[in-house]
């Protein structure tokens, strides 16, 4: 946390190793799919289990570098695992936690998820996403463990883990990286990117240079059409190519992921059109990654050009999807979508 509370970097160092934890974890699980879904009897069981024990990992985490239980918004409670009729899913989710929390229990597994019930009625609080990306979890290629800091409805802090995606450009986004790498930004202090098997390894300043009017545009969106409107990003490529732009075609990959690879530049622009009238995002699913894009020097706002607002509770209720890129792009893209 950045407020007078706790040392910036104190809760840095917190949150990288809380996110290292959640990548060990989740890599473990997604290695072993086939014989956790035959141990719980469900082929979705093996995200359900690494989400959990994400989640647990991560606020365990917290707890031993504040001292008290954080103030954590995340996306589960120990509801279900706590169901006799879930059992398998209870046993399968310890045993993944215990990939780096080996001393814990039952009790203290079930009690460390529940710390992600708390609220945004804060001057500060961590929002989570233990698995940003599911579908790309259950596929074998990319999600995300993002973990943020947001004070007085601005993030401060981001940390996002990318176990599956590659360092090298080279390397396609399909596959997963054995090395993975992890992100994090701390506001006004820049953007940086380490190997996810190294996590204290020598960091790499990520800084995102401006888009030439004469380069060709990759935009990266989804995998899941539910997520984005294909159409919608086709639209608005046709159109930037009516105004002189051209376009590639689109890279598609799942989480979060999406905002790093755009930081980095190794695509250009991250567009998230809306799907259906009224879908609201969750905060969870951009904190982190659009405070690492901003700090590498993009543009991030909703398709309306307003700056995407976290003071409103767990969704973005005052934005409309998501258009982050540098900014010179990033005004042609809002152009091209206000033309649609």
């Amino acid at each position: 946390m950045l407020d007078a509370m706790l040392d910036p970097s104190g809760s840095l160092a917190a949150a990288l190793a809380a996110v290292a934890d959640a990548c060990r974890v989740t890599r473990a699980v997604q290695a072993n799919m086939q014989r956790v879904a035959r141990i719980v009897k469900d082929d979705r069981s093996p995200v359900t289990v690494a989400d959990f024990a994400s989640q647990a990992v991560v606020a365990r985490r917290l707890r031993e570098a504040l001292g008290t239980p954080p103030l954590l918004v995340a996306e589960e409670t120990s509801a279900y695992l706590r169901n006799p009729e879930n059992a398998a899913h209870l046993d399968a989710t310890l045993a993944a936690a215990q990939e780096a929390w080996p001393e814990a229990d039952v009790t203290t597994l079930l009690d460390a998820i529940d710390d992600g019930a708390s609220d945004t009625h804060h001057a500060g609080f961590w929002t989570l996403d233990p698995i940003d990306g599911t579908k790309g979890f259950l596929r074998g290629q990319q999600y995300a463990v993002s973990l943020a800091y947001i004070e007085r409805g601005e993030v401060v802090l981001g940390v996002l883990g990318c176990p599956n995606l590659p360092m090298d450009f080279a390397l396609p986004l399909d596959r997963p990286d054995r090395h993975g790498c992890v992100y994090y930004a701390i506001r006004g202090g820049g953007a940086f990117e380490v190997a996810g098997d190294k996590p204290d390894g020598r960091p790499r300043r990520v800084t995102r240079l401006d888009h030439a009017a004469n380069e060709p545009v990759s935009v990266c969106m989804s995998v899941e059409d539910s997520h984005t409107s294909a159409d919608g990003v086709a639209a608005v490529l046709a159109r930037l190519s009516e105004m002189g732009v051209p376009t590639r075609e689109p890279a598609r990959l799942d989480s979060q992921a999406k905002y790093a690879v755009v930081a980095r530049g190794q695509a250009d622009a991250y567009l998230r059109l809306p799907t259906k009238k009224g879908y609201v995002e969750l905060i969870w699913d951009h904190a982190a990654g659009a405070l690492i894009a901003h700090e590498a020097g993009c543009a991030i706002t909703d398709i309306d050009g307003r700056a995407l607002d976290f003071s409103r509770g767990r969704r973005l209720e005052k934005n409309r999807g998501i258009v982050a890129a540098p900014p010179a792009l990033h005004g042609r893209l809002l152009s091209a979508i206000a033309g649609g």
